[in-house]
């Protein structure tokens, strides 16, 4: 594997079984995020993001295919492996403060607490919760539970605690979906913040368009499969410019985005023409119009 790429899917497949049906939650999903990419999965629901972060965070195992992330291979660990891959590698944003946040410990003792459980120093452990407040914006409040913390400076703890064991991936699911505007820009820059000062690789599961506009890659999900990708350029916080591109998998296959797809009615199948230096697709009802379609029985 390429040293500047840190995390690696191939052809990754997720089948659960409910009863007598069979969901297939991923099929032939491919990705590649380079060590240091801070990126955004976005998608409709039952797309299979959530799949993916739970894969790449240790929770789940995939029914076929390859994931590495660093030297792990997710797919050959052991019990003792995955428990510390999940202490040590990972760390987690969940949306739902309750599952980030024990209630009666302040925002410094939260912090703490996987430091502690890892077994860290008390001296090192104090610090760099303190730090990591300070890197939030939450210097000032880091004496306070969780019950006297805005939901956006909730989400920001949350943050710091999931940076707390120094994790290679930080996954975030929907950090900004039950925040107003002002706080989900606060928790933005908490991540940018921490990725370049520690080097993290962050992922952010997200339907918020103004995270998704704010990082470095945004990597669309369909029916399984990676589709689209948006790259930006940026100078700084801003972005300069922005391509999007369509995937093409190991099997050639290709996802067309829904515009363009409802924009010119296609349906079943399309015309491809190869050119010197491209492909052209022409709608099968186009092609036909134009007298570029000669179908053979």
């Amino acid at each position: 594997m390429n040293q500047s790429v840190f995390i690696a899917c191939e052809n990754v497949v997720k089948i659960y079984r409910v009863a007598d049906l069979e969901v297939v939650a991923l099929q032939g999903l491919d990705l590649r995020v380079r060590a240091g990419e801070m990126l955004a999965l976005v998608g409709p629901s039952g797309s299979g993001k959530s799949t993916l972060m739970n894969i790449l965070g240790g929770l789940d195992v995939p029914t076929a295919g390859r994931v590495r992330v660093g030297e792990y291979n997710l797919l050959d660990m052991t019990r003792r492996d995955q428990v510390r891959y999940r202490r040590h590698m990972v760390g987690f944003v969940w949306q739902q403060t309750a599952r980030n946040l024990l209630p009666y410990l302040t925002a410094l003792e939260n912090v703490e607490l996987p430091m502690a459980l890892a077994g860290f120093p008390i001296r090192e452990r104090s610090e760099r919760a303190a730090h990591l407040l300070d890197r939030v914006g939450l210097a000032d409040r880091m004496k306070h539970r969780p019950d006297r913390l805005s939901g956006g400076e909730q989400q920001r703890v949350a943050i710091a605690v999931g940076m707390a064991n120094r994790p290679a991936l930080l996954l975030a699911d929907e950090p900004t979906g039950e925040v107003d505007s002002h706080s989900a820009e606060q928790i933005f820059q908490a991540l940018r913040a921490l990725n370049e000062e520690f080097g993290v690789t962050v992922i952010i599961v997200t339907h918020d368009m103004a995270v998704s506009t704010r990082v470095d890659r945004v990597v669309g999900l369909r029916d399984g499969r990676t589709s689209t990708e948006i790259l930006r350029r940026r100078d700084g916080d801003r972005a300069i410019s922005e391509e999007e591109y369509a995937i093409l998998d190991r099997a050639g296959r290709l996802q067309l985005p829904e515009a363009y797809i409802d924009t010119l009615a296609m349906e079943d199948r399309v015309l491809l023409r190869l050119d010197e230096d491209h492909v052209q697709v022409w709608p099968e009802h186009t092609a036909r119009e134009d007298g570029d379609y000669d179908e053979t029985n």
